[in-house]
């Protein structure tokens, strides 16, 4: 009987429609003060007014979570084609140290136009993780030791033009990421 109870709830989950969970009115919008590192621009919210975002928390020397996640939303902006002009994705460090601007730029160039790197201070970033209940963790290490190790969330979340906090994707790291859906959810939060 115990088991038979899940059911209903799932499936309604599924009828909903989303690829990733629907978050809507589980998670404040949109909010954040940081520096783009492409341009060294002061950015907020509203300078992504009227876009989807896809914002994602991780570091350019990750090893395995980041470069699959990014790769993966580059494939969602391929798929989408001109619809894409609607969406930017934002990568927040969460290893200013490491990742200088210029770092960033080139990283985020490695995978899609559409990526903002973003660094913000020790409070700005720490503001956000706490906004969207996101942990990172860097381990201890000398000042000139440039090889400690970097843990973070690795979930996307997507939030519609006015900056409302719509899906999540949970687990967009794998070889088995469903782009399609992905995608479809990106062009339900655009048409909403």
């Amino acid at each position: 009987m115990g088991s038979a109870g899940l059911v209903v709830p799932l499936a309604a989950c599924n009828e909903a429609g989303w690829y990733g969970e629907d978050v809507s009115g589980l998670l404040p919008d949109l909010s954040f003060t940081m520096t783009r590192a492409q341009d060294g621009t002061r950015v907020t919210q509203a300078d992504y007014e009227g876009q989807v975002v896809a914002l994602f928390f991780g570091f350019s020397f990750c090893p395995d979570i980041c470069p699959m996640t990014l790769s993966n939303l580059s494939a969602v902006v391929d798929q989408l084609g001109e619809d894409a002009a609607k969406l930017s994705i934002l990568f927040v460090t969460v290893d200013p140290e490491r990742d200088t601007p210029e770092v960033m730029t080139e990283y985020a160039a490695a995978f899609t136009p559409c990526v903002d790197g973003l660094i913000g201070t020790p409070n700005q970033l720490a503001r956000l993780a706490r906004r969207l209940k996101v942990t990172y963790k860097i381990e201890p290490h000398q000042p000139d030791d440039l090889t400690y190790d970097v843990s973070h969330g690795k979930s996307v979340y997507v939030f519609d033009a006015q900056g409302d906090a719509r899906v999540i994707w949970p687990g967009f790291d794998t070889l088995q990421a469903d782009i399609a859906g992905a995608t479809g959810d990106i062009r339900r939060v655009m048409s909403a």
